[in-house]
């Protein structure tokens, strides 16, 4: 009973036993399922998943997520995180790439580049960061180029006045 040392982690209903490791880290296949990382986990090095994935814990790396990372309020990511949406409740310094959504939750906190399509920031959150959104980007510059004539022989712009 009590001198029974297993060394080897017994699957439960919540694990794939058949996910693929990377990097010493499992790499979640299923599109519908949701990875969870729980307050007091720490994690260094760098995760691939296909489905969500919520931070409750700590990374020290780099998260690239096919789906959305939802970052709890104790959790805490400090590297590079590249995924489609993103919901922050907790706290997030590094580089930050979003495809669609960002929402940034009252009290959370983000430091650090993050270039996203679409931003919502609630009231009383921090919000500390050199931010490119790609859709207004691309509007810019095509009413830029509508806006100053274009010298054909050089391809420098005038601007009247």
């Amino acid at each position: 009973m009590f001198g029974n040392k297993k060394n080897s982690v017994e699957p439960t209903s919540s694990m794939n036993v058949n996910a693929p490791v990377k990097n010493n880290v499992a790499v979640s296949n299923d599109s519908n399922g949701l990875n969870s990382l729980v307050r007091g986990t720490i994690v260094e090095g760098n995760i691939t998943s296909e489905s969500d994935i919520r931070v409750d814990g700590t990374i020290k790396g780099n998260l690239h997520c096919k789906s959305k990372v939802i970052i709890g309020p104790s959790g805490y990511i400090d590297g590079e995180v590249k995924c489609a949406n993103a919901m922050i409740e907790g706290r997030f310094h590094g580089k930050l790439q979003v495809a669609e959504l960002l929402s940034v939750k009252e009290g959370a906190e983000v430091v650090g580049d993050v270039k996203t399509g679409k931003l919502m920031i609630q009231p009383g959150a921090v919000f500390n960061v050199s931010c490119n959104m790609k859709e207004t980007i691309e509007i810019e510059r095509e009413t830029i180029k509508k806006q100053l004539p274009v010298n054909a022989a050089n391809g420098t712009a005038r601007v009247a006045g």
